[in-house]
């Protein structure tokens, strides 16, 4: 597998995860890209933290705020003309916060079907009320009685 310019990646997948759906698909614009044709870390980051925090969301039944970025990985470059996907998964329910692990893959050349993992990270949200400030996390038996 190789970059625009032929240069080869390293820890090219051969496929996006079995059986899961993304949480976030987004293919980013020129505008999103440096001088040198990638897509700026920042812009990564920022649809992480979106991707993550869906299903965090979904978990808190209600507003949540990112509280910290506990990893964060670059694994290869991301060119404009990538469509993303981003899987997250809840790793962690604490009595306020969530944890969710977060993997990133970008079709290539998608005549070829070429996918490459890009980024995995985790972040943790705190569950929060209207005054903003921290919420129990509900319990789930609540959650699947309303």
């Amino acid at each position: 597998m190789t970059t625009p310019d032929n240069t080869p990646i390293a820890n090219a997948n051969t496929g996006l995860p079995p059986g899961k759906m993304p949480e976030l698909r987004v293919m980013p614009a020129p505008a999103d890209a440096n001088v040198y044709g990638d897509v700026f870390g920042g812009w990564i980051m920022s649809q992480v933290d979106i991707a993550g925090s869906l299903p965090a969301t979904r978990r808190a039944n209600g507003r949540v705020a990112t509280i910290a970025v506990n990893s964060f990985v670059f694994k290869n470059p991301v060119f404009v003309g990538d469509l993303l996907s981003f899987y997250a998964d809840i790793v962690k329910v604490g009595n306020t916060s969530i944890t969710v692990q977060v993997e990133v893959y970008a079709e290539r050349n998608r005549l070829q079907a070429d996918i490459v993992k890009v980024t995995e990270a985790t972040l943790t949200y705190v569950a929060t009320g209207p005054d903003r400030k921290p919420r129990p996390v509900p319990p789930i038996e609540s959650l699947l009685h309303t």
